[in-house]
């Protein structure tokens, strides 16, 4: 399975997230954010979390018209697998791939801890490792990780299952507790909890280990 890791100035989760991605087994290119086009043959891209551009104007606004914007873009829309995690869940949604937004946390305080989540939908490729309703532990580092979206997308998001995960104490008010979406294809997932971060008991927990694998091998065997 071939991955790309997009890189902005800001990024600070983009090693994290190619190491997680080559411990379940994918081949994976870090991609900066001013190439216009991603490598050929590539099976997903992931957006890292950080702080892209300094979180000037919004968090995810200017890194949403990088010169690789489009080619992401276009990925998604001929299929291609995404996931964004943290501040590349912003940018997903600022460049209109998944619905709803990130808004400054109801605490107006950066939040920084390991996070109760349950797993809301095992079907995708993201969460089929899981068990449906399953309680995983996550990292969250985050200020602006509040998920806002009007009732009839949020009525969308719920009818359709397309909710992957939820917190369970939510810690940033969150609308219905939702930690990460999925698209309506459900080839884009973006969350703010890392799971790239859980893939070492040395730092502290592996719950995130089943979503990488989970990925590379369904895309494997695709």
């Amino acid at each position: 399975m071939k991955a790309a890791v997009l890189v902005f100035p800001g990024s600070n989760c983009d090693r994290d997230m190619m190491v997680a991605l080559r411990a379940a087994g994918a081949d994976v290119t870090p991609v900066w954010h001013k190439d216009s086009d991603l490598p050929a043959g590539l099976d997903m891209v992931a957006v890292p979390g950080g702080f892209s551009f300094g979180d000037y104007l919004r968090c995810g606004a200017i890194a949403a018209k990088s010169p690789i914007a489009g080619a992401l873009r276009a990925h998604a829309e001929r299929g291609g697998y995404v996931l964004g995690v943290c501040n590349g869940f912003q940018v997903l949604a600022e460049t209109g791939l998944l619905p709803g937004a990130l808004i400054r946390n109801a605490g107006l305080k950066f939040v920084c801890k390991p996070q109760a989540l349950r797993v809301e939908t095992t079907d995708s490729v993201f969460t089929a490792g899981y068990r449906a309703g399953q309680e995983v532990t996550y990292p969250i580092a985050h200020h602006d990780g509040n998920y806002v979206a009007d009732a009839g997308t949020l009525a969308a998001l719920e009818g359709e299952g397309r909710v992957a995960f939820r917190y369970i104490g939510n810690p940033n008010g969150s609308a219905a507790d939702i930690a990460g979406v999925l698209s309506a294809n459900r080839r884009v997932l973006g969350l703010m909890p890392h799971p790239e971060r859980a893939v070492d008991a040395g730092h502290g927990g592996t719950d995130g280990t089943a979503l990488f694998r989970s990925l590379v091998g369904a895309l494997e065997t695709a």
